[in-house]
């Protein structure tokens, strides 16, 4: 046991050590604190000396908020310009290397796109009156800029004022080209900016020979040609190194806006503008007044081209599909049979400018785009805007649009492969989806109705319904992108009401499931590839995979028996064809930006969208108005003169003529106008196409067949 009274063992030395270094730590501290402080005191002092006062103070106070917006501007504009390199990625140059010729389904050439290489002339080559026109007018500070020019920009900004209108533009050939090649021409900050960057980052990686070379090879100028050599032989007949000076005046003034003044389709107007481009060469100092006084008193002519049209937006589609098929090809100077159907083709250019002309001011809506496929998947015809000339971007295949409630059609679908009926019966009142609670357009609701009765009358909480209670969003999505839609749709709830942004495209490729009996994978542009020498390179029939069936037989049933019921006594009324059966459903988005129409019949399926470019709104325009409407005056033609089929699922193609209903009260439009539609020249049956076909098959296996041989052999033909 521990003695109380025996001293305790010492733990002084330990305190000791502790203390000691509690106290060093202490005085260290203390000492680089007031070492810091003393340090601090005479930066202070230091500084001192620049400290201004007054006037002085406030330039340093701007010019260091300025510093301060600037960093954050450098950094929003790195963030904005990360989009843009994404641009370059692959092979940028891919164009260059194909030279395609396209057909028509029946074998007539239609237009070219690609480079071709032989008729493609050198800068050092071209005279040099090509190239000061065009320096002159498009872009006189070329070579002393480096892809964007401020002080070209201040001068046109300063004509515009002057002439109080757009008399001069500000972007550089690089910017052009820029556009030319990665972009679209739609008119948002966002493009301007990657524009920006794509011409500092062209500036970088290519010479300016090598910009101005790219930029006369690839400009759009009029009557369907690329590039100043094609336009050289489309409009004068001749080579680009025999062109005279009024003839190159005429050429560079197309550079600006070819539809307007394409000389084989407003000689005057062409006149006019190159004597301008004229007048630019002088006031750049690349030529004297004496020297183009001849050229303005003997303005160019032009060959007589008829008034050719292209169906452009259609060969812009079908050249991408080409560099598709044809990436790891060897040759890529083809020739492509495509599937256009022209006389479609210019019906369908015509039924949209009739509208526009006749109702597009009433309902403030300036632009459009329509699809039109054969129901076994053959792409008929793209018009892809009002004008190709004006801007050749495709609003068909490019511009990703909310389809509003035209997208209902694929929510049935899926109630339908999850056994649902046009019976089923569902009820139709106020439903909230995590605090998102959707409305009918009427405002109002009608309690049990069938599913049936629903889509006929566009009624907006019963396909919420079904997704929030019975099938979920996944199922639906699954099946919208089986269908063949490319375009991304979302997964959000609100997908339901057509939230997505799909293409034209999409939209004729989806609904052409219903019109080809539950199978996808059919739709194509190119039938054949061949080169030059008649090697056939691709063959759709041989090459291509097996539709799939994606959409049961009940479920196209079910689904075409209530679609067809919707252009009769629906929300399609305007779309009706007399005494022809037809299926399709309408849909209007927000605001009224977007308004659409697409429908089928046993024969076609088409898809028709009205809208601004700048995503404003119409003056309450309803897919049941002017889309309805140009469907109709499209549909009603391509039916004239053929052998009319049935939708699946629905026995007759035909109906009695309908009575006159009442048109809803929301589609004031009034009738679809005045001019009659254009009657379609007769065609080929279907029998005589698929002999005709067959018979081409022989005669390229076994070529010493002649159409002249004996009874027997034409009959196994």
């Amino acid at each position: 046991m521990e003695n109380p009274f025996e001293p305790r063992k010492s733990n002084a030395p330990h305190a000791s050590k502790l203390l000691e270094l509690d106290a060093w730590i202490d005085s260290t501290l203390y000492e680089a604190g007031f070492s810091a402080g003393e340090r601090w005191e005479r930066i202070t002092i230091f500084f001192r000396r620049f400290r201004v006062y007054g006037w002085k103070r406030a330039i340093v106070e701007l010019l260091s908020e300025g510093m301060t917006l600037g960093t954050a501007g450098c950094v929003l504009l790195l963030a904005l310009a990360m989009p843009a390199f994404e641009e370059t990625a692959g092979n940028w140059r891919a164009q260059a290397d194909f030279a395609v010729t396209f057909l028509d389904r029946y074998g007539n050439e239609i237009g070219q796109r690609g480079i071709i290489q032989r008729d493609s002339v050198p800068i050092d080559e071209m005279p040099d009156q090509v190239i000061k026109a065009v320096l002159a007018t498009e872009d006189r500070r070329f070579y002393d800029h480096y892809g964007i020019d401020f002080l070209g920009l201040a001068r046109a900004l300063s004509e515009n004022v002057r002439a109080n209108s757009v008399v001069q533009g500000g972007s550089t050939i690089t910017q052009q080209l820029a556009k030319n090649l990665f972009l679209s021409n739609e008119r948002t900050i966002e493009r301007k900016v990657k524009e920006a960057f794509l011409s500092l980052w062209l500036e970088m990686n290519l010479s300016k020979k090598e910009i101005l070379q790219l930029y006369l090879d690839r400009a759009y100028m009029g009557g369907g040609t690329f590039g100043i050599t094609a336009a050289t032989d489309f409009y004068f007949g001749k080579g680009i190194k025999d062109v005279t000076l009024a003839e190159a005046a005429m050429l560079a003034g197309l550079f600006k806006a070819p539809a307007r003044y394409a000389p084989h389709v407003d000689l005057p107007a062409a006149r006019a503008r190159a004597n301008e481009v004229l007048t630019n060469m002088v006031q750049a100092g690349f030529m004297t007044e004496g020297q183009v006084i001849a050229a303005r008193r003997a303005p160019a002519d032009v060959v007589d081209r008829d008034n050719q049209k292209h169906p452009d937006y259609f060969l812009d589609w079908a050249f991408e599909e080409v560099k598709r098929i044809a990436a790891t090809m060897p040759s890529h100077s083809l020739v492509a049979r495509t599937t256009i159907d022209l006389n479609i083709q210019q019906a369908a250019e015509e039924s949209l400018e009739f509208h526009l002309r006749q109702f597009g001011e009433d309902y403030g809506v300036k632009q459009g785009a329509i699809v039109v496929l054969d129901n076994d998947g053959s792409v008929r015809a793209i018009v892809g805007g009002r004008d190709y000339g004006t801007s050749q971007f495709n609003r068909a295949t490019s511009a990703q649009r909310q389809v509003g409630s035209s997208f209902k059609p694929y929510v049935y679908a899926t109630a339908m492969e999850h056994g649902f009926t046009p019976d089923s019966v569902i009820s139709d009142a106020p439903i909230t989806w995590n605090r998102w609670t959707p409305k009918n357009y009427t405002r109002g609701y009608s309690g049990r109705m069938t599913l049936s009765t629903a889509l006929i009358k566009s009624i907006n909480t019963v396909p919420v319904r079904l997704a929030k209670e019975h099938l979920s969003i996944p199922p639906i999505k699954e099946l919208t992108e089986s269908f063949g839609i490319e375009s991304p749709v979302f997964s959000d709830k609100t997908m339901v009401l057509g939230t997505s942004g799909l293409t034209v495209l999409d939209q004729a490729t989806g609904y052409n499931v219903f019109a080809n009996g539950g199978f996808a994978g059919t739709r194509h542009g190119i039938t054949q590839l061949a080169t030059h020498s008649g090697e056939v390179v691709y063959d759709w029939r041989r090459d291509h995979p097996e539709p799939r069936r994606v959409l049961s037989e009940q479920a196209v049933r079910s689904m075409n028996s209530i679609m067809v019921q919707i252009p009769e006594r629906g929300t399609g009324r305007r779309a009706a064809l007399e005494g022809i059966r037809s299926a399709g459903k309408t849909g209007t988005t927000q605001a009224y930006k977007d308004a659409w129409y697409v429908g089928f019949t046993g024969n076609y399926t088409a898809a028709v969208w009205f809208g601004n470019d700048e995503s404003t709104s119409t003056r309450n325009m309803t897919g049941g108005a002017l889309p309805a409407m140009t469907w109709q005056r499209l549909m009603t033609y391509a039916h004239q003169n053929i052998d009319l089929k049935p939708i699946p699922g629905i026995d007759d193609p035909f109906i009695e003529k309908p009575e006159e209903e009442e048109v809803a009260a929301a589609d004031d439009a009034g009738e679809n106008g005045d001019e009659p539609a254009p009657d379609r020249p007769p065609i080929m049956s279907a029998a005589t196409t698929v002999l005709l076909r067959a018979m081409a098959d022989r005669f390229r296996e076994a070529p010493d067949l002649r159409p002249d041989g004996d009874i027997e052999t034409l009959s196994a033909l």
